[in-house]
Order: structure tokens, then sequence, then C-alpha cells
């Protein structure tokens, strides 16, 4: 029984920031933004926004009735959750109206915890072939103005509906995965930022990537030549790119070109967006199918998925014969192209624009917010979500 995705959405908010702005304003030069690290824009989530309402957005566009009827388990993957006990899924669970006879947990390993949640949902499927699983990964990425992590912020969220004979990619069964206590990123109960070692980062991003990918090839008998193309976890575009080409040696010129190519491809959407925790290697994925368009159906795509502390997984999907008719191309340019520029010291702004921390009733204006699914206040500790299609 084919296992995978079926249906892919994906929303970011209205706002961002031009990195080359904001290298201005950091007096740093514009290309260590822009091509150092690769980022041409970064998404900002208005006070409006957060994990829950981005993932309930990024779902909303992709499921019909039967869809939400046949969906039985909900799987929240984030490291911005907005409680500590009550699961983020819950949340997006009533606002998308599905089923009540359903599983909703949510997950968290840094940016690891979507790639766990699809893990699980190919094991419930396996059991329950006639369910659909609806995994979520959607986080804002904050590390503060003026840090060493600003310029790979961002905020967004991707939704895979999971299923049985899936119509987009059929996920294989090999899977290589590893774990090591490291304290590469982090962010504490306390702190509503994180706190990243970039350098040590940077070595474990690349050091897990080789063991998966030792691990995967003894395990599967694959190789470089078996791949149409390889996505990433992207904190930013040029650390996936990094760690493909530490791999170069093992494939010929033309698997070097195919490779590098669809790469620039599955990155092009993070580009503009920014880092997004645990969506953005899903976001990856969309990238490569909606922006290279002769990528053939029964091609191989190659998973790499890295969630800081650490956990790193590779696994691979097969895609499906006319998988582009079920992807959302139209919506999603149109998402891009209705965003709205603002200047560093509007995002500046809009940064440090927070929920209280004492519980204090707030009440917020969504009129501004051209999201159907908004975050409108906190009454009495609770916040307070408006589905506007239900108004």
């Amino acid at each position: 029984m084919k296992i995978g995705i079926d249906k892919i959405g994906f929303y970011t908010p209205h706002l961002y920031v031009d990195m080359n702005e904001l290298a201005v304003a950091r007096d740093i030069d514009p290309g260590k933004f822009t091509v150092g690290i690769g980022q041409e824009k970064m998404a900002i989530a208005p006070i409006t926004q957060d994990s829950v309402t981005l993932a309930a957005n990024a779902a909303l566009e992709i499921l019909d009735e039967e869809d939400k009827d046949k969906i039985d388990f909900v799987i929240f993957g984030t490291e911005t959750g907005v409680d500590s006990s009550k699961s983020a899924g819950v949340y997006v669970h009533e606002l998308l109206g599905l089923n009540p006879q359903a599983r909703t947990i949510e997950v968290k390993q840094a940016c690891y915890g979507a790639t766990a949640g699809i893990q699980m949902a190919k094991g419930h499927i396996a059991l329950n072939p006639e369910s659909k699983v609806l995994v979520l990964g959607s986080d804002i990425a904050r590390y503060g103005l003026n840090t060493s992590g600003e310029a790979t912020q961002g905020a967004g969220a991707v939704a895979l509906l999971m299923s049985a004979d899936p119509t987009i990619m059929a996920l294989e069964d090999k899977s290589a995965y590893f774990t090591s206590d490291i304290m590469d990123f982090w962010r504490p109960v306390y702190s509503d930022k994180a706190f990243v070692d970039g350098k040590l980062s940077n070595e474990q991003y690349i050091a897990f990537f080789s063991k998966v990918w030792g691990q995967f090839k003894e395990k599967s008998g694959l190789g470089l030549k078996d791949f149409d193309a390889i996505c990433y976890h992207l904190p930013y575009t040029k650390m996936g790119l990094k760690a493909l080409r530490t791999i170069w040696d093992e494939g010929s010129d033309n698997d070097k070109e195919r490779l590098e190519e669809n790469y620039t491809f599955s990155a092009k959407y993070n580009r503009i967006v920014g880092n997004i925790y645990t969506g953005s290697l899903y976001l990856s994925v969309l990238s490569l199918l909606e922006n290279k368009e002769d990528l053939k159906a029964g091609s191989r795509i190659g998973l790499f998925s890295y969630g800081s502390g650490a956990v790193g997984e590779f696994f691979t999907g097969i895609l499906q014969p006319n998988y582009r008719d079920h992807l959302y191309v139209d919506n999603h340019t149109e998402l891009f192209q209705s965003r709205t520029a603002v200047s560093v010291s509007e995002y500046e702004e809009t940064y440090e624009d927070t929920l209280p921390m004492d519980g204090s009733t707030m009440e917020l204006d969504i009129d501004n917010d051209p999201a159907t699914i908004c975050l409108a206040g906190i009454t009495a500790d609770q916040r307070q979500y408006v589905n506007k299609r239900n108004k």
C-alpha cells in the first residue's frame, strides 16, 4: 500500500521586509544576506497571527468536506506553540470544523517536529487505510532585533494531508535517523526568543546530514544517480547547498548539474519567506514541485530533516502520476504577489508589538489582516480565534 502526501497547503503572513534594506539599516553589506546566506525577503507576522492561525490558514485552502470527515488524526509540529499544555492542533481542529472523532496532538523537537508527524501518520494510515492525517508544520522564528540570527527569521506554515494512495508523493519505506544531545539552538520556557550557536549549528547540520546519508545508502543501496532532487530543511537557503556539496564527489557531472539546478528551484520560496522552522523542509518540497514544471512522475526526491538539539532524518518520496494537477500554484502565486513590503522601522515596530504576558484582556484589530483566520485577542487568559468565514 502506498502512503504519502495527498495535498500540500502553505500560508505566510502578508508582511515582509526586504533583506537589502535590513542590511543597510544594520550597517552590513547587503551581499552577506542576499548572497552569503541566500535570503531576499523575510516574512513578518503581525500580532494577529501566531502558529495556530498560520497553520489553520495553510490547511484551509486544501481541505474539502470529504477530507474533514476522514481526518481522524491531527499532528501539529511546532517549536513556537501557544500553550504549554493544550495542543495547538486542537485550536486548528475547531477552526477548520474537522470530524470530532479524531486524535489531536502537538509534537516538539525543534525543526524536526513535522517530520516526526509524517512518520507517525504513516504508521496510523498503515493500520487504518481509510483514514487521513493532517500534519502541520507552523512557526514564527524570532531571534531578536540586531542579533546575529535576525536575518534568519521568518513566519509561515505548511499543511500536509497524508493518505493511502496519495496524489502527490508516495513515501518509501527506507529511512535513516540520528539523535545526539547538542546545544546548538534552544529556547528556554521563559524566553520568547531563541538562542543559537551559529557556528556549532552549521557544523552539526552538516555532520548530521553526513551520518544519515551514509546510513541511508547502506540501508537502501541508493546513491546520487537515483535522485532527481534532494530537498533540505532551510534555516537559510545556502545551508542546504553546503550540505549537498559535501557529497558532490559521489556523483557524475550530470548528477551534480541536475541536483544543483533542482536545488535552486527548491529554495525559491524559502528565499522570500525566511526560516519557518518545522515547515521549512516542506516549503522546500513545495517550492520544487511548483517551480520545476518538467519534473516527471516517478522522480525520486530525497528529504533531509534537521531539528537542532538534535535529531536528523533522511527519507525519500516518489512523485505520483499527474501530481501537478493536485498543487495549488495559483493560490500561492497570488499569496506572494499580494504581500506588502514594510520599512525596517515598521518591521521593528511590528516585532515589538506583542501580547501581554500577565493574562491581561486585549482586543486586536483584525480588519487590517487579510488572512481568513486570525487571533482576535485575549480574554481571561484565553486566546480568541476568529474564522472570518463563520462570522
